[in-house]
């Protein structure tokens, strides 16, 4: 298998306009705990998707060839225009939270924590902490919750970090 890029810090610049949707459905982290788009992420790649189960590795893997090739794939683009309009009927959608229709404006809430246990995928978590702040977060997101989580990114993962006298 090629290498695989860990970039999470920007989306994919070079996708075909067919395909800038990706992006979108990539970066909104329902994929940790909704399982609504494994499909498509299976689509592009197999098995990258059963060896990490991350979306957004896939797509920053995955080759301008084969996206041309799913660019004619009728099944494929349906997958993706269904995904992202349920997608966005999610977001436009009232949650929990805005139903109350409270009278006072509570703002934005900062939920710190060392970690965040969204997924295996995303290995910025070592335990029983992480888990509890990214199911905190994964709830309040679906209610509809003003929260927001606030913590430290591990770009190499949990345990795989280094401080020295040269970093910067």
């Amino acid at each position: 298998m090629n290498t695989v890029k860990r970039i999470y810090d920007k989306p994919r610049l070079d996708l075909p306009s067919e395909f800038e949707d990706l992006n979108k459905l990539v970066l909104d982290l329902r994929w940790s705990w909704s399982h609504i788009a494994d499909k498509l992420w299976q689509r592009i790649d197999s098995e990258l998707w059963f060896q990490t189960r991350n979306p957004w590795l896939i797509l920053q893997n995955v080759s301008l060839k084969k996206l041309r090739d799913l660019a004619n794939d009728p099944e494929f683009l349906y997958l993706l225009q269904l995904l992202r309009e349920e997608q966005l009927a999610s977001k436009a959608t009232p949650a929990w939270f805005q139903q109350l229709q409270l009278e006072l404006d509570i703002g934005t809430i900062a939920y710190f924590s060392m970690e965040f246990g969204f997924s295996e995928e995303l290995p910025i978590y070592s335990g029983g902490l992480g888990i509890l702040a990214g199911d905190h977060l994964k709830t309040a997101s679906e209610l509809g919750i003003p929260l927001v989580g606030v913590g430290l990114f591990y770009q190499q993962g949990y345990f795989r970090q280094v401080l020295d006298t040269e970093a910067h």
